[in-house]
């Protein structure tokens, strides 16, 4: 018998992997480790799901830990292998498939699932979600025959969406709700420049656009989407990509305290269960639940410092800077970007270089940048911004970069 503590983890996503990762640093024998994962896929870097739509990576290329790393790590892995029930008094894991294990500690990366328009038609044949390897399986196939493809939502995932379904030959268009794409990420003017440069490569949209219904025929497949004002697009192919919600029917049937997520402290603790442990896009931090990857590796760090029993690390919370790459375009913005009373804006536009930066500033500090096109003095940007000090004579030449970088 091992006398090695028990380490389950549910969820064998980006997060919780780069925390059993960090563990295997920090105290590589200390657990004997068990990985349920409800895909049949070892880890994978799930922000590549888009280049494979494209064509342009295969599914192997984007596997981030291939079975045999979990085997040299001595890891159990069981892939295809949804948990079901916890038994928190027994420390007990039951899968759908009946497998058991038994836990001192308990790791619980459960991500988030796809939100679906409640809308009439929403669960036809043709109409899916865009979240995993099987979403991008669905879509390829669907893209095989030429048709109309509708992509519901204007933000990050239903933009790259959109360019892989055209790259693979369908005619495709948006539907937003919002005035203006990216409407979380861009302000006004970059949401526009990206719609012009996405029009050009072929993509149509609809914005202020609010879907009814989802129209099917006789076989029950997706033909069509109705909006409200009662006008009608063609669509063989429907994919929502309209935001995520966290994954918390484990938890909340577990017993444990659910709001906007898995409640947890400053080490990644459940606030319920000091055994239980919350990292990844299924967590809440005080109130926040994040879903980008560099919040996502931070828990990822301070958890394993708990799980490894050295207890000194704390998560305070991310500041947040989007640096994205929509369909070859760069964009980064970070902070108070749209700026509004009490601010004042310094903007550079130059729409024929395809150019546009904004830069938000209040009470002599950097609250907010917007750039597209050029991104590079992005992160020293967002420097400035978290470190909040006074910008002085820095602030002629923001537009210009870092100082250091203009004298050479």
């Amino acid at each position: 018998m091992s006398d090695k503590q028990k380490l389950v983890m549910v969820g064998n996503g980006m997060a919780g992997v780069r925390t059993i990762e960090e563990l295997m640093k920090l105290a590589p024998d200390r657990y004997d480790i068990t990985i349920f994962g409800a895909e049949p896929h070892p880890n994978y870097n799930r922000i590549m799901l888009s280049p494979v739509l494209a064509g342009e990576q295969t599914l192997d290329e984007i596997v981030l830990n291939p079975l045999d790393w979990y085997r040299s790590h001595g890891i159990t892995l069981h892939t295809g292998s949804k948990v079901v029930a916890v038994d928190r008094v027994k420390r007990r894991v039951r899968a759908e498939d009946g497998t058991e294990a038994a836990y001192d500690r308990l790791l619980l990366c459960t991500g988030s699932k796809p939100f679906m328009l409640p809308v009439p038609g929403n669960t036809l044949q043709g109409v899916m979600a865009y979240r995993d390897i099987a979403d991008t399986q669905a879509m390829i196939e669907a893209a095989s025959r030429p048709g109309h493809a509708v992509v519901i939502g204007g933000g990050l995932l239903g933009l790259e969406a959109a360019n892989g379904l055209r790259l693979r030959g369908m005619d495709v268009t948006v539907v937003h709700v919002g005035d203006w794409l990216l409407d979380r990420q861009l302000d006004q003017s970059a949401g526009r420049l990206l719609q012009d440069a996405l029009q050009a490569r072929g993509l149509a949209f609809r914005l202020g656009a609010h879907t009814e219904a989802l129209l099917g025929d006789e076989a029950g497949r997706v033909r069509a989407l109705r909006f409200k004002d009662g006008s009608e697009i063609p669509a063989d192919l429907v994919v929502m990509a309209v935001g995520i919600r966290p994954n918390t029917e484990l938890a909340e049937q577990m017993g444990l305290l659910v709001n906007r997520g898995i409640v947890v402290h400053d080490t990644l603790q459940t606030v319920t269960d000091a055994r239980i442990y919350s990292v990844g896009e299924c967590a809440a931090h005080r109130g926040t639940a994040y879903g980008l990857v560099a919040p996502l590796y931070e828990q990822a760090q301070v958890a394993a410092n708990h799980l490894a029993e050295w207890g000194m690390a704390r998560y305070a919370g991310s500041q947040t800077s989007t640096k994205l790459k929509v369909t070859g375009i760069d964009l980064f913005s970070a902070g108070d970007f749209m700026g509004g009373e009490g601010s004042e804006e310094i903007v550079l536009t130059d729409p024929a270089g395809g150019v546009y930066k904004k830069l938000v500033l209040r009470d002599d500090k950097l609250v907010g940048a917007c750039l597209y096109g050029d991104t590079q003095d992005g992160s020293w940007y967002f420097q400035l911004l978290r470190e909040g000090a006074s910008l002085g004579s820095l602030r002629g030449q923001l537009m210009f970069g870092p100082p250091a970088e203009r004298a050479h």
